[in-house]
């Protein structure tokens, strides 16, 4: 698929892509390495770091899923994006996958940092700081394997289940085997992705229900012509008027009749059915501020008791 026709398919997924690359572009010409950024670098452009995400700074929860540590994470995450977006996005749609993502991204942060702060409260871990969008490439491989598994359909195509399952499994293992990979990050996110991706699927079944039962009225005419031979009457003259055989003259040789296939057609799914994968973002999203006020204020009263 060209960059014309990604733009055109799936252009939220397309603009992703390019704020990735146009942000590491930017750090490699103010002078931090290509492969290998510093602490202090990564800290500066926006990378996950606990005390100063936890702190005052949470927009880093978002921020360093833009934020790549070395050009091959920029490739591996850029091709990940890319095949699973231009299929993500327009199946559940530019908005909502942009949500998918973020959110996604979002959890899979807060969850790396639930996970270090235990660390430390623990005397096991100290802090650390994550950065890319593997989280949020995670979230959309979850929310693809549910699309799959309630053969959700893209222009007429239903996701093979096994070759997803295959591909989130050997990114699951890859990042337990390998040290340095941010597997937390990479849980949370998946987990984000399953829940939204549930809310989508309800929603379309409905909508296809509600679609199948939307059958069309058949009109049938039928004829009331007498099927056996009767004797001929003409019409009324001067010489039977005043006889006892009833002429009829307005007799309507068809019956029109409507016939529906279906008594009880809906117009349109329930709007409950139409705004559950928002209200299941809009849960996720007060969720994620009430976790991240609960680190943060245990950090403080850390702190406090430290002074």
């Amino acid at each position: 698929m060209t960059i014309k026709q990604l733009l055109k398919t799936a252009p939220v997924t397309t603009l992703l892509l390019v704020s990735f690359i146009g942000l590491f572009v930017m750090q490699v010409l103010t002078g931090v390495d290509i492969n290998n950024p510093s602490t202090e670098a990564l800290i500066y452009w926006g990378a996950n770091a606990l005390p100063f995400t936890m702190g005052d700074q949470p927009w880093r929860l978002v921020s360093s899923a833009f934020l790549h540590i070395g050009l091959m994470h920029l490739l591996f995450n850029g091709f990940a994006m890319y095949f699973f977006g231009q299929v993500a996005e327009p199946m559940f749609g530019s908005a909502k996958f942009l949500a998918l993502f973020l959110l996604s991204a979002i959890g899979g942060n807060l969850l790396n940092n639930h996970v270090t702060w235990l660390g430390i409260l623990d005397g096991t871990g100290q802090p650390g700081l994550s950065a890319g969008a593997s989280g949020g490439i995670m979230g959309i491989g979850a929310a693809l394997l549910i699309a799959a598994l309630f053969k959700i359909s893209v222009n007429g195509l239903v996701l093979n289940l096994r070759s997803l399952v295959f591909i989130m499994g050997i990114n699951l293992v890859y990042g337990f085997a390998v040290p340095g990979i941010d597997n937390a990050g990479h849980i949370g996110g998946a987990i984000t992705g399953l829940l939204i991706a549930l809310a989508f699927a309800i929603a379309y079944r409905q909508r296809m229900a509600a679609m199948q039962q939307n059958i069309p009225s058949i009109t049938i005419y039928q004829n009331r012509y007498p099927t056996e031979q009767t004797d001929y009457i003409d019409s009324p003259t001067s010489s039977n008027i005043g006889s006892d055989i009833p002429v009829n003259s307005s007799i309507n040789p068809y019956d029109v009749r409507t016939v529906s296939a279906q008594s009880n057609i809906p117009a349109k799914p329930a709007m409950i059915w139409r705004l559950l994968p928002w209200m299941m973002m809009l849960l996720i999203t007060f969720g994620f501020g009430w976790w991240w006020q609960d680190i943060h204020l245990q950090i403080l009263e850390v702190l406090k008791i430290i002074e």
